[in-house]
């Protein structure tokens, strides 16, 4: 349906939510070992079609036997701790001492960053408009972000309730939403980029990939972020812009106080909280979001980076080559 030729091969990438990162990365990997020229990269994630499943049906059940299991929950939650991502945010929320008020202001300033980029025609530079047929044939034009709630007030965030632990602090409001996106790029090698007239947003300059403990595996941004920088050659100080993705508000505030970040540069159109989390998009779509602005701000660099569920992170730095 892309128009891309039967010869071309293609593969998947899993790493959870690194996904649509690692995709990028792999194809830049893919140019280095002389593979080809171009290549497609992204992520496609529909969580509102995780189905339900029931395991060892195919073998029969005793009597009373068989249970359903929600794949998205399943996804959701660590296999080998047995953690839910959520509660993974609430060990990091006690670990660096963040209250449930600075975990909803955080979604707050999210919700209305995003609301601010969305009336000033940002977001829209980013978004490929889709046609969407409902069982009935009538068309819809899904041309902007659903999730977003730019009405919510500090005063609602307050009301809501823990969502996973008794005493806890993360709740529906302040954690990412469930939704379901795509985002694709495509990864050149130096000139072959600017084959035709074309002018490439950036340079992928280094990555860093790390393992972290899985019971805080939202910290993984921080050591993934000073792996690449020192891959590049950089300082945290020669960054302009960073798009940190927002699992959690508990989670990117930890990674924020780790690395001692300016909260002014970063997300600065809002993130996840505001925008949804697809998983395997995240990675790809918050480094569109981080090129465009790049490119509008002429900085010079920036830095894309997620946790990853199981206790991994991963970075990317960028060069702004439409300064």
């Amino acid at each position: 349906k892309a128009g891309i030729p039967r010869h071309v091969p293609a593969l998947v990438v899993q790493r959870l939510c690194g996904s649509g990162l690692q995709a990028i990365i792999s194809a830049a990997q893919s140019i280095m070992l002389g593979e080809g020229d171009y290549m497609l990269a992204g992520g496609a994630e529909s969580m509102s079609q995780a189905p339900h499943v029931i395991y060892g049906a195919r073998w029969g059940f005793e009597l009373g036997g068989g249970k359903l299991e929600d794949a998205l929950w399943s996804a959701l939650v660590d296999s080998y701790n047995g953690l839910p991502m959520a509660l993974t945010a609430e060990n990091l929320a006690t670990r660096y001492g963040i209250s449930r008020e600075q975990q909803d202001e955080f979604a707050y300033l999210s919700q209305q960053r995003t609301k601010a980029a969305q009336e000033a025609g940002r977001l829209a530079e980013e978004i490929v408009p889709v046609t969407v047929r409902d069982k009935r044939g009538k068309e819809t034009l899904i041309e902007r972000d659903e999730h977003p709630r730019p009405d919510t007030t500090i005063e609602a965030l307050a009301r809501l309730k823990p969502r996973f632990k008794a005493e806890g602090s993360v709740t529906a409001g302040n954690a990412s939403g469930i939704n379901d996106a795509g985002a694709a790029v495509v990864v050149a090698a130096g000139e072959a980029a600017r084959v035709g007239g074309q002018q490439p947003l950036a340079r992928l300059l280094a990555w860093g990939i790390v393992g972290v403990d899985p019971d805080v595996m939202g910290i993984g941004p921080a050591p993934a972020i000073r792996q690449a920088l020192q891959r590049a050659g950089l300082q945290l100080s020669d960054i302009d812009l960073f798009e940190i993705n927002e699992a959690f508000a508990a989670q990117y505030i930890a990674v924020e106080r780790e690395l001692g970040l300016d909260r002014k540069l970063v997300n600065v159109n809002g993130g996840a909280i505001a925008l949804g989390h697809p998983l395997a998009a995240s990675g790809t779509r918050i480094s569109l979001s981080l090129l465009y602005e790049m490119r509008r701000r002429h900085a010079r660099y920036g830095v894309a980076a997620l946790c990853i569920g199981g206790g991994q992170g991963i970075a990317a730095v960028y060069e702004n080559l439409q300064r």
